[in-house]
């Protein structure tokens, strides 16, 4: 996907470590369009929406996609097939 407007994954580093309870952006996890595996520190994040969308670095697919709530959040894995957290 060719567009400029994106940050690293890093930009939701805080937010996945407020969900999971440790640090995310280092762990390793699989896009289910094209079956391309990276740290979630790698994906594209997007930040114009109501919520957080992001996006598979290699395919463009959305992944995952955060939306805060008036109490918690509504998180949508769309296509992330898998988080491997070691």
């Amino acid at each position: 996907m060719v567009d400029e407007s994106h940050l690293d994954g890093n930009a939701v580093g805080g937010l996945l470590f407020d969900l999971f309870g440790r640090e995310m952006t280092g762990q390793l996890g699989c896009c289910g369009g094209c079956g391309s595996v990276t740290n979630l520190g790698a994906i594209h994040v997007y930040r114009e929406a109501p919520g957080d969308v992001m996006r598979c670095p290699n395919c463009g697919i959305v992944l995952l996609v955060i939306v805060p709530r008036e109490v918690g959040f509504r998180i949508s894995l769309e296509s992330l097939r898998w988080i491997e957290v070691s």
